[in-house]
C-alpha cells in the first residue's frame, strides 16, 4: 500500500469530505490558498536569514528572498499552548483560560486552566470552511487531547475537515519511535495517548514524523485542488521541540548544541520538499499565502535568540518574538520579494483577521478579535502595524524558568516602549526597544510618564481577564503508581 493510500486511510472518511459539492462560496474567483507552518520551539535567530551562523537553512532562506521576512512580528504567548490558541482565535488565549501548555487534568486545574480550548471560540479555520474551504490541521495540536484528558473535542469541533496530529491532540495521530542510536530497539515516545483512542494511531521513527505529516498536507493540498476548492491548512511541526533525534547522519559530535543543529537542518530539508511542491504546480505557486513562524522563543541552551534577551517561557524579547516569513508569489508584488520588514510590529492574534480578510471570509459576528487586519503589511503593499498595544502575560506555572528566579509577570509592547511589571504593577522595567531590542538598559526612572501610562493601560487590560493562579501556583501532587 502506498504512503499516501495509508495517510488516507489513517483519515478515514476524507475522501468524501472533499469530493462532495463544494459551497457556492467555493466559486468566487482567486481566493487564496493559505497555509500557515508553525514551528515548536524555534528561535528568533535560528535561520539561517536571520542571522545563525551554525546551522544552514537554504530552503527557508529561498522561501524569505521569493517573499518578506518580517523582524517584529509577536507571539501571544511564550509557551505553546497559549500560543497555538492566539493563532487560531485571533484573540488573547487567557480570555479562554489557555495561559500555559495544556497538560493532565490535575495540573491544569492547579494553574486555572481549562482542559481544552473552548470550541465556542473564534477559529479561523471554521470561518474559512463557512467561505468554502477545505481545512485540514497537520502536526502538532496541544489544544486538547493531552496527557490524561481523552474527552477532548478533536479539530473538526473547530472547523478541519481533516487532521493528523500527534500525541497533544485527538483523532488519527502519528506518535515517534525514538532511536536509541546504538542499535537497541527504539522506545515509544507518546505521554499516554497511546492509551486515550479517539482515532487510529500510527508509529514512525522521529525523524520520519515531519515528512509523515508533509506527505499528508500535500495529499490534501491535492484533493482539495481537484474538488475545486480553495484549500486552509496548518502544518505545524513538533520540530525542533526537544527531545532532539535528527537522523544518524545529522547527529554530530552528539552534544545538545549538535543535535539541535541536526533537527532544524533536517526539518529545513523537509519542509523543502513541501515548498518544492508548492512551486511545482502553478495553481498553487500563484494563489498559495504561505505563513511562516514559531510558536515561542527557544529551549535554553538550544536554540538562537539572536541576541534578543530570554527564551521560551519568558516575556522578554527572546520568549515572544517569532521569525515570520510570507510567502506568496501570485499574491505579493514581484518589486518586494526578498524585502525585510524591520519596522512593523505585528503580532499573531493578527493573523485572524487578516487572513480573512485576504480570503474575503466574513468575521465571527458575535466575537471581537484582539488581533487587527493587516493584511496589507503581510502582502507588501504597507508598512503600518498594528496600531495598539500588545499585551502579554507570563505561563502561571513559570516565574522560574531555565535558572532564572521571579520572571516579571506581565508585559505591553507599544510603539517604541516595552514595559514589564508584577501582578500588582511593581518592580516596572521600562525599555526602548528601537535603540535597545536586547533590552539591556532600563529607562523606568528617566522616563516615569511612560511607566505610569504603560502600566495602567497593563493592569487594566490584566484585571479583565479570567484569573489564572499566578504567584500562587503550586504544582498538583504527583500521583504514586
Amino acid at each position: 500500500m502506498s504512503p499516501a493510500r495509508r495517510l488516507l486511510r489513517l483519515w478515514g472518511a476524507l475522501g468524501l469530505a472533499l469530493t462532495g459539492a463544494a459551497p457556492a462560496a467555493a466559486a468566487a474567483p482567486r481566493a487564496p490558498n493559505v497555509v500557515v507552518i508553525l514551528l515548536d520551539d524555534l528561535g528568533w535567530g535560528d535561520f539561517s536569514c536571520f542571522g545563525n551562523q551554525t546551522a544552514r537553512t537554504p530552503h527557508i532562506d529561498r522561501l524569505a528572498r521569493e517573499g518578506l521576512r518580517f523582524e517584529q512580528f509577536y507571539v501571544a504567548s511564550p509557551i505553546c499552548s497559549p500560543s497555538r490558541a492566539g493563532i487560531t482565535t485571533g484573540q488573547y488565549p487567557q480570555r479562554w483560560r489557555i495561559s500555559s501548555y495544556l497538560n493532565n487534568r490535575a495540573e491544569n486545574a492547579a494553574r486555572g486552566m481549562a482542559d481544552w480550548l473552548d470550541p465556542r471560540a473564534p477559529s479561523l479555520a471554521r470561518q474559512l470552511r463557512a467561505a468554502g474551504y477545505a481545512t485540514g490541521h497537520f502536526g502538532k495540536w496541544h489544544l486538547g487531547g493531552q496527557r490524561d484528558v481523552a474527552d477532548a473535542p478533536l479539530p473538526a469541533a473547530y472547523g478541519f475537515e481533516a487532521s493528523l496530529v500527534n500525541f497533544e491532540g485527538l483523532g488519527p495521530r502519528v506518535l515517534p519511535l525514538l532511536d536509541a542510536y546504538d542499535g537497541s530497539s527504539p522506545r515509544r515516545h507518546a505521554l499516554g495517548s497511546d492509551t486515550l483512542g479517539q482515532g487510529e494511531v500510527a508509529w514512525r521513527p522521529r525523524p520520519q514524523v515531519t515528512p509523515t505529516f508533509v506527505s499528508a498536507a500535500l495529499t490534501f493540498m491535492d484533493a482539495a485542488t481537484r474538488a475545486g476548492r480553495p484549500f486552509f491548512l496548518n502544518l505545524w511541526p513538533d520540530d525542533p521541540h526537544s527531545p532532539f533525534f535528527p537522523s544518524a547522519a545529522r547527529r554530530g559530535d552528539g552534544s545538545k548544541a549538535a543535535l539541535y543543529r541536526g533537527v532544524i537542518e533536517e526539518l529545513d530539508a523537509q519542509l523543502g520538499e513541501f515548498f518544492t511542491a508548492l512551486r511545482a504546480r502553478p495553481e498553487w505557486r500563484d494563489q498559495t499565502l504561505v505563513v511562516l513562524c514559531s510558536d515561542n522563543g527557544p529551549e535554553f541552551g538550544a536554540g538562537s535568540s539572536g541576541g534578543l534577551r530570554g527564551s521560551k517561557a519568558m516575556l522578554y524579547e527572546g520568549g515572544v518574538r517569532s521569525p515570520l516569513i510570507v510567502w506568496g508569489p501570485g499574491l505579493i508584488a514581484p518589486a518586494r520579494a526578498g524585502s525585510v520588514n524591520r519596522a512593523s510590529v505585528l503580532a499573531s492574534i493578527d493573523l485572524a483577521p487578516s487572513l480573512l480578510a485576504l480570503a474575503g471570509a466574513a468575521a465571527p459576528a458575535d466575537q471581537v478579535f484582539d488581533g487587527v487586519d493587516v493584511s496589507a503589511t503581510f502582502l507588501g503593499r504597507a508598512e503600518v502595524g498594528r496600531g495598539r498595544p500588545l499585551f502579554f502575560r507570563r505561563p502561571p506555572d513559570r516565574n522560574t524558568f531555565s535558572g532564572v528566579a521571579d520572571l516579571p509577570d506581565l508585559a505591553v509592547r507599544e510603539g517604541r516602549w516595552k514595559l514589564l511589571c508584577e501582578y500588582d504593577g511593581s518592580r516596572a522595567e521600562l525599555y526602548d526597544l528601537e535603540a535597545d531590542p536586547a533590552e539591556s538598559r532600563d529607562r523606568a526612572a528617566e522616563f516615569p510618564a511612560e511607566v505610569e501610562r504603560l502600566r495602567a493601560a497593563l493592569l487594566a487590560w490584566h484585571r479583565q481577564l479570567p484569573p489564572d493562579l499566578g504567584a500562587a501556583y503550586r504544582p498538583a501532587p504527583k500521583r504514586k503508581g
